[in-house]
């Protein structure tokens, strides 16, 4: 008799929480989150800034000194702020619009409109919606393709009610994008290692993951850093990325699941850190 030992998944409502950077100018970095995107400050320091909605803490900077950017290294691509409806993208657009923000781009991926920019520092910011379930290409083996098309931005501002230039309650880290150094070994550590699925797989040069039946919790590009040096305490931009599990059995299993083959940089009951293959820090909290 095959005994079939079943695939190590974390749980399907996992999802990403707080996205921590290292800045330059922490004061600036709090003003365009708040004016431009529509954050609301949660906390301060002298060298340290927490940002979220409702309470819920999405962005963490710190100040450090003399912090380079190095853009050819592992890192962020961008974080991506997913917003309940398609009325608040149109009220977010048309605040960015007003404010003259510094808008990259805008696409429609089929399962998704989402709005592109860049922070003072370059840190990448994608700010979306999700189309309703049925309107995404899901494939028989669970496979989620994405298309990059010209967004309806007519369409997404005639849905804007302009009551708010906040992100709306209810608005989440819907997926963080990373540059790596190399593909395959990253996909091994994240579906062999934390149990996260492959999505899509996107001509050799990125793939995308997600727990549960998601499109994307987690994006990884080679486009700016193959072969690239990992990112380390003194450049810019990432320092680390929180994935949130909402059962404590399954945080439970997936500790104990990850340290079979990883030392963790940190752990208490409610939290560990471990890094991936490209030094990136992910750290794992019970929702």
């Amino acid at each position: 008799m095959t005994v079939i030992i079943p695939e190590f998944k974390i749980h399907e409502k996992t999802h990403p929480g707080t996205v921590s950077l290292k800045v330059n100018d922490l004061q600036k970095e709090v003003t365009f989150y708040i004016h431009n995107i529509g954050l609301q400050l949660i906390s301060e320091t002298a060298t340290s800034a927490v940002l979220g909605v409702d309470g819920r803490a999405l962005v963490a900077l710190r100040e450090i000194k003399n912090g380079q950017v190095s853009p050819r290294k592992t890192g962020l691509y961008h974080m991506a702020f997913l917003l309940p409806e398609r009325k608040d993208l149109g009220n977010v657009l048309y605040h960015l619009l007003s404010v003259k923000a510094p808008i990259t781009g805008a696409a429609d991926h089929g399962y998704s409109e989402a709005i592109y920019l860049n922070d003072p520092e370059g840190n990448g910011i994608e700010i979306y919606h999700d189309k309703p379930r049925e309107n995404w290409d899901i494939r028989s083996d669970g496979e989620i393709v994405g298309v990059t098309l010209e967004m309806d931005a007519d369409g997404v501002l005639a849905a804007a009610d302009r009551k708010t230039n906040q992100l709306p309650a209810g608005t989440v880290m819907g997926h963080v994008h990373l540059k790596v150094a190399e593909l395959n070994q990253t996909e091994k550590f994240y579906t062999d290692v934390l149990g996260i699925s492959l999505k899509n797989n996107f001509g050799g040069q990125a793939k995308f993951f997600a727990a549960g039946d998601y499109h994307h919790h987690i994006g990884a590009n080679v486009w700016q850093s193959k072969n690239g040096a990992a990112i380390n305490e003194t450049d810019l931009g990432l320092e680390s990325l929180t994935l949130l599990i909402p059962d404590k059995q399954n945080f439970v299993d997936v500790k104990e699941h990850i340290q079979q083959t990883q030392e963790f940089l940190a752990e208490d009951e409610q939290s560990f850190t471990v890094k991936d293959p490209n030094g990136l820090v992910f750290i794992f909290k019970m929702e």
